[in-house]
């Protein structure tokens, strides 16, 4: 391989991941800020709730806090907690145990599969 064509394939693997990163960066923004929100609305929420439970003397109304807080909790988690690790590390382990999990259906798309794709659409086009 020629030093040009390998920085080329450098460069390129170096703008993929900064992509990925600041991709990342915006999912974890997105989902601080959604906190945020959500955080705010559960608050209200559970003391409403509290209080017209405590009010009308029905724990019934303490129901919706149960899966109001796994919402809470999950969004708290991949926003500061450490979800995003606990999810990287299942990948790898998928990756590395689990390969024919990820087996695309007929197999890995080819130059050949992609051209014969390609020419088919070109007479689906051309008939018309």
């Amino acid at each position: 391989m020629g030093i040009t064509v390998q920085k080329d394939l450098e460069r390129q693997l170096l703008l993929q991941n900064e992509m990925r990163e600041r991709q990342m960066a915006m999912q974890i923004a997105w989902s601080r800020e959604f906190l945020k929100y959500f955080g705010t609305f559960f608050g209200i929420s559970a003391i409403s709730l509290t209080a017209r439970a405590i009010k009308q003397k029905k724990p019934a109304f303490f129901i919706p806090i149960v899966p109001l807080s796994f919402v809470l909790a999950y969004q708290y988690d991949l926003g500061y907690g450490t979800l995003l690790q606990r999810m990287k590390g299942e990948a790898e382990d998928i990756l590395e145990t689990e390969k024919n999990k990820l087996e695309l259906p007929k197999g890995v798309i080819t130059f050949e599969s992609l051209e014969k794709a390609r020419r088919e659409q070109s007479k689906f086009f051309l008939g018309k």
